[in-house]
């Protein structure tokens, strides 16, 4: 015979008690049927659990000992079928989240992640820096569940929600003649950076931005002269403010506060980038849905 659970419950309302019938009353059957459980199960286990007699029922060495193994597996039975349940209502498990770079210098995003770590903390988030393109190639591969991407590197085969508008800024140190006579509200046109020194973020770290910015010169009839790469926002801003060339970047990288640079709005409608969560369609975990709403709520 094997050991159910429902033979553990049986023993150790009988150990509790001390009493079949009592026992068998708590459990809300006779007693004969619990007694002759209780000689199935010694009988599985080939010792005796208990030592009876007309007066009294007292657990034996082998009892004791039994008992203590019996309820730590319902306890473990019980602890796997709550956080069953609740990762089947989104509240818990691992949800493993790319991002690239540049999306944390939304105040948005990091507030989003903050919420949803207060109101499931039992959820482990794995969170990924990678750029684009990666999280593309990660989540095609199932290694992402969720990415936080620019959208102009999203390919059809995965399901988007765009989180927020960041538009694309011109990076000028404060000195640059473009700036003259430009007024608060004015913007550039981009074709106005065709003779500049570039300074951009190396493809293999900002990918989606990388070739946005080339996409949006193109169309603006140049192709940037590139004097130097870097892998932080924060660097191309100093390099900028170092007299090394200008630049585009998102208006979220503003936050970035260093002396005798300027970030000046581009007239080119296309200078528009949008940061999309993205996950595969076919997902299906309530883990993802609670976050996308959560981030979409957020960005709004």
């Amino acid at each position: 015979m094997s050991i159910e659970l429902r033979h553990l419950r049986y023993f150790i309302a009988v150990a509790d008690e001390l009493h079949f019938g009592r026992a068998a009353e708590r459990l809300g059957m006779s007693q004969p049927p619990l007694s002759q459980q209780i000689r199935q199960l010694e009988g599985a286990i080939g010792a005796r659990l208990f030592n009876r007699s007309n007066r009294r029922v007292a657990l034996t060495e082998a009892g004791r000992l039994f008992l203590a193994e019996a309820r730590e597996v319902l306890d473990k039975v019980e602890r796997a079928t709550e956080l069953a349940q609740r990762a089947q209502r989104g509240e818990a498990g691992e949800l493993r989240i790319g991002f690239t770079r540049t999306a944390p210098l939304s105040t948005h995003i990091p507030r989003a992640i903050f919420a949803f770590r207060q109101q499931f903390p039992a959820v482990q988030l794995q969170l990924l820096e990678l750029n684009s393109l990666q999280q593309v190639d990660a989540l095609l591969e199932r290694r992402l569940q969720i990415g936080i991407v620019r959208g102009h590197a999203l390919p059809d085969t995965l399901a988007s929600r765009r989180l927020l508008r960041d538009p694309l800024v011109a990076v000028l140190h404060e000195r640059h003649p473009a700036l003259r006579g430009l007024g608060p509200r004015r913007r550039l046109r981009t074709e106005a950076l065709a003779q500049e020194p570039f300074v951009l973020f190396a493809r293999a770290s900002g990918a989606g931005i990388h070739d946005h910015v080339l996409t949006l010169c193109r169309h603006a009839g140049f192709t940037p002269r590139l004097a130097q790469e870097a892998r932080e926002a924060s660097t191309i801003v100093s390099l900028v403010a170092a007299g090394m060339g200008v630049s585009i970047l998102p208006a979220s990288c503003e936050h970035i506060r260093i002396d005798g640079v300027r970030f000046v709005p581009l007239a080119d409608p296309a200078a528009m980038s949008e940061i999309h969560a993205a996950h595969l369609p076919e997902e299906r975990s309530p883990l993802v849905r609670q976050f996308v709403q959560l981030l979409v709520a957020h960005c709004r």
